[in-house]
């Protein structure tokens, strides 16, 4: 914990606990009863979208047709997430999702990563052509 000395430090993140939207505020809140009024990270979200794929893919297939059923499903699923808006890219596979610029604000006395800006639609940048 850096306290004070955070203040005003601008970042860029997929995930912030602050993200302004109900579904991630529905987030946070089961999240903090689930663990202690501890605040989701990254590998939170990241958990709770690979299992939403997962399911989803389960739905879809009934459980049927093995591994390569399963892998087909969840190409291009596009769904919102706590973290905002992604898609899985048909291709690829890989995650196509919005980056924040976030600043570092004090929010009911405690410290947040408050985003101020976006980048939309973020896909690998070590697969750039």
């Amino acid at each position: 914990d850096m306290g004070d000395g955070a203040l005003g430090v601008v970042t860029s993140h997929h995930y912030s606990a602050d993200h302004p939207s109900a579904l991630n505020t529905k987030f946070v809140e089961a999240f903090g009863k689930a663990n202690k009024g501890l605040r989701p990270n990254f590998m939170a979200v990241g958990g709770y979208d690979g299992m939403r794929v997962i399911y989803e893919a389960l739905r879809a297939t009934k459980g049927q047709g093995g591994g390569d059923a399963l892998l087909a499903a969840m190409k291009g699923q596009i769904f919102e997430s706590p973290r905002g808006p992604i898609f899985i890219d048909a291709q690829t596979r890989d995650i196509v999702q919005n980056v924040y610029l976030r600043k570092v604000e004090r929010k009911n006395g405690q410290l947040y990563n408050v985003e101020f800006a976006v980048i939309k639609d973020v896909k690998d940048p070590g697969k750039a052509k």
